[in-house]
């Protein structure tokens, strides 16, 4: 079942909405979110594109590559979204934003070849060397 979701950076300046169920979430490895967000660990739901929208402010955006553009508040810093060429129909979250990120538990590892490898987090998860496009 879809419910209305909502969450925002920081400072308050970034506010965005999504009506989707909460699934399809995982904890990102790669180095390049490491790298962009100063975490360990990033944690994504992903959604479909058309069911997000930003409430208030507009955020700046960064190419991590060639395929990925990541959305982060020019404020306070804080990364936000992630759209990847890849799947153009969908938008990755950071479950962090949200406003309830208790209800949003992972179930699954992408990129763990790229794990830190003093990491322990979810060990029960399933596992992908990459994300898996599905």
């Amino acid at each position: 079942m879809s419910a209305i979701h909502q969450g925002g950076c920081q400072c308050g300046a970034l506010r965005y909405q999504f009506e989707a169920p909460l699934q399809d979430i995982a904890h990102c490895h790669c180095s390049t979110c490491r790298r962009s967000t100063g975490g360990i660990v990033t944690t994504w739901i992903t959604v479909p594109l058309t069911r997000f929208r930003w409430l208030a402010g507009t955020p700046r955006e960064y190419a991590s590559s060639a395929s990925c553009t990541r959305s982060f508040c020019p404020i306070c810093g804080a990364h936000l979204t992630l759209f990847t060429t890849l799947s153009p129909d969908s938008l990755d979250i950071t479950i962090a934003t949200l406003d309830q990120p208790e209800l949003a538990p992972a179930d699954r590892h992408i990129w763990v070849q790229s794990r830190l490898p003093w990491l322990q987090l979810d060990p029960q998860l399933p596992e992908e060397d990459q994300e898996v496009m599905e």
